[in-house]
């Protein structure tokens, strides 16, 4: 979810400007996918010859397994980017996009800015045809997060590997949240646009109801909340955080593992009553319908700064779950260069503070910080732990120690198959079937 282009770079703080710009929070705005569909589809996993650009309007198919290397060498800037991005998730002055037109200032590339995405799901049903059949979807870069689709699309052929000699910022500056992701080890196709958590949300009345402030996973178990907690209906999230109860961590997750985390989330029901939520989590929160419930943490960062800051984000015990929405240069695409060039210069710790100071989530560039703070004079965004986490999120060690606490990673899915069976397993206990 992304804050609304209101009438001026700043964010506006009463509940008339927000309701005059648009709610932050609002559900057509939504940045995390709400509902993860059913399956991959079959046949996805097949593989396909990448798309070229070698003229516009035309695409060059290569070799099935072309030599990288090679190729990047044969391409050049062209002095255009065609960007598909969420609404509302880049830096807003009026309406001008600063950071876009430093780029173009400093690079001479021109960038056609396009905001189709609304949800990860639909926006990849729309161009899979275009990709399987080796054509160019019309953009050089897209903005995706993490999760099946992207899998897909990087097993399938769908994706161009970076070429990481055009990424010097990202080398020195990329944070270790974003670095050698499990779903893309060594950032091969994949480079963080913005980051989120998925914890726990609660107002003063979870902790008057528990005698102190929620920080297990476990408390939402807890009967002193029976009929106001609230869960997510994204089976992804939902099954996480039924894992994260019982103690395993999701990535490391076994089937027979999901079937327990699925009985626990039945006990829940049966014995808590929670409600589940797609979007509508915040409202329900900020109403009172629920005092402690699975959240995303920059909606919670928003809804601070729009009127109620006596909402809390906790990340528990166990852990919270690290999402990532991805830059990424599809197949077929007509501007590859160019798009590297951007995804290196907005790991620019100016350049990223630009961006994070506007749209409120974890930035990959934990150097902007000081630019947030001193150079822009916004203390409030520079010392928010929901844009720069603290040492406690830090990536879990290699050697996976269940301890608790820091980021979790999701259970990347192997095949179509497991994907069904993580649904099959959870989406019964959204709708009340044992």
């Amino acid at each position: 979810m992304q804050p609304p282009e209101g009438q001026t770079g700043r964010r506006e703080s009463s509940r008339e400007d927000a309701a005059r710009s648009g709610s932050r929070w609002d559900p057509a705005l939504t940045r995390r996918e709400l509902l993860r569909r059913a399956g991959l589809g079959a046949g996805s996993l097949a593989l396909t010859g990448l798309a070229a650009a070698c003229e516009p309007g035309r695409t060059a198919r290569p070799s099935p397994s072309p030599n990288w290397d090679r190729w990047w060498s044969q391409r050049s800037r062209a002095g255009v980017l065609d960007f598909a991005n969420w609404p509302y998730y880049i830096d807003r002055h009026f309406d001008r996009r600063p950071s876009l037109e430093l780029f173009t200032r400093e690079t001479g590339i021109r960038v056609n800015y396009y905001r189709p995405i609304k949800d990860t799901p639909s926006f990849f049903e729309e161009i899979r045809p275009q990709l399987s059949a080796g054509n160019s979807i019309g953009y050089d870069l897209i903005v995706l997060t993490n999760g099946p689709e992207v899998t897909e699309m990087m097993e399938s052929g769908w994706l161009i590997p970076l070429d990481h000699s055009y990424l010097g910022n990202f080398a020195v500056y990329a944070g270790p949240l974003v670095q050698d992701p499990s779903w893309d080890p060594g950032n091969r196709y994949t480079v963080a646009w913005q980051s989120g958590l998925t914890g726990i949300a609660f107002s003063p009345r979870a902790t008057e109801a528990l005698g102190r402030e929620p920080r297990s996973v476990r408390d939402l178990w807890d009967p002193a909340l029976q009929g106001r907690v609230g869960m997510m209906s994204d089976t992804t999230e939902l099954g996480s955080f039924g894992l994260l109860a019982i103690g395993v961590d999701p990535a490391a997750s076994t089937p027979q593992d999901w079937a327990q985390a699925a009985d626990a989330l039945r006990g829940q029901r049966d014995v808590v009553h929670p409600r589940y939520y797609d979007q509508g989590y915040v409202d329900a929160l900020t109403r009172g319908d629920t005092w402690a419930t699975m959240a995303w943490s920059g909606d919670i960062f928003q809804i601070n700064a729009l009127g109620h800051p006596e909402m809390r984000f906790v990340v528990p015990d166990e852990g919270a779950m690290l999402w990532t929405d991805n830059m990424m240069i599809p197949a077929g695409a007509r501007h590859p260069v160019d798009a590297m060039e951007y995804i290196d210069f907005v790991y620019q710790p100016k350049v990223a503070a630009m961006i994070a100071d506007w749209v409120w989530y974890i930035t990959p560039v934990p150097d902007a910080r000081a630019i947030i703070a001193g150079e822009f004079g916004d203390r409030e965004v520079a010392n928010s732990p929901l844009v720069f986490p603290g040492p406690e999120l830090a990536r879990l060690n290699a050697e996976g120690s269940d301890a608790g606490g820091g980021a979790r990673d999701y259970y990347v899915y192997r095949d179509p198959r497991e994907w069904d069976r993580w649904v099959s397993t959870f989406l019964p206990i959204v709708y009340g079937e044992s």
